[in-house]
């Protein structure tokens, strides 16, 4: 009965978010009807969400739909542009590699995969739109772990502790800070079938207008298909990215 009631109240929120975001300003007799709500119902509600900046009230008491919102709909935004833009790239790094290219983000001790291009191959490597992996397991992810502060590396492999995935996990902090240290330097990183036996990455990161790293692009295959020489191409699609995002940083990828 507490989980049954606690989705009502989700959804009586929803429903009075929606009601504001229809009429763009309303009374509280008027949204708890559009609502099928009691007036003291939807006032408890409101007021909650009042508290967290979902909704603000007026001066003649009215409701609107609050500024805190707009929080998330910016990032998802930011995604769902982020997407946008990737695609086209990602499609014809796909076509020249003939293997699975793979939009990520970083979110906490994880990358999560956002947008993909399948190969066209009977056998291929396919990674699930929304699917997580831990930052040490990925070659995008030990690339995330470099940027930041120096310690950055250490601190994340004490939070954790380096779970081991397959026999090829580096599970070794020193080891791990390493290498982190190693690919930031090269612009570009490896997974030598350290997610998952049978499969070998290539990533690079995607900034932003900033610099900041905002995402990381992929090239998954099985480990035995995997070339060195997708690392240019990759880095070119990288930095492609990254000039539609407005990055205007030097050009000093290695020659591989």
């Amino acid at each position: 009965m507490r989980n049954e009631s606690n989705i009502q109240v989700i959804d009586r929120m929803v429903a009075l978010l929606q009601g504001l975001a229809q009429h763009g300003h309303a009374g509280l007799k008027v949204l708890a009807v559009d609502a099928g709500l009691h007036s003291s119902t939807a006032h408890r509600i409101l007021a909650s969400l009042q508290q967290h900046g979902w909704v603000a009230r007026d001066a003649d008491g009215g409701y609107r739909l609050g500024s805190g919102l707009l929080r998330y709909a910016s990032h998802a935004a930011r995604e769902i542009d982020l997407r946008q833009l990737a695609l086209p790239v990602m499609t014809a790094l796909r076509d020249l590699t003939g293997e699975t290219v793979n939009l990520t983000l970083r979110e906490s001790d994880e990358v999560v995969y956002v947008e993909r291009v399948i190969s066209n191959r009977l056998m291929r490597v396919e990674q699930v739109i929304g699917s997580r992996a831990p930052l040490h397991v990925t070659a995008v992810g030990k690339l995330m772990l470099g940027e930041g502060v120096p310690e950055g590396c250490m601190d994340y492999a004490r939070r954790t502790g380096l779970p081991a995935y397959t026999a090829n996990t580096i599970t070794n902090a020193r080891q791990l800070c390493d290498v982190v240290r190693l690919v930031a330097g090269q612009g570009y990183a490896f997974d030598d079938e350290e997610a998952e036996l049978g499969v070998g990455c290539i990533g690079v990161l995607v900034r932003d207008a900033g610099g900041n790293a905002v995402a990381g692009l992929s090239i998954s295959a099985p480990r035995e298909r995997r070339r060195d020489e997708w690392i240019e191409p990759l880095l070119a699609s990288g930095r492609e990215i990254s000039m539609k995002l407005g990055y205007q940083g030097a050009d000093t990828s290695p020659s591989v």
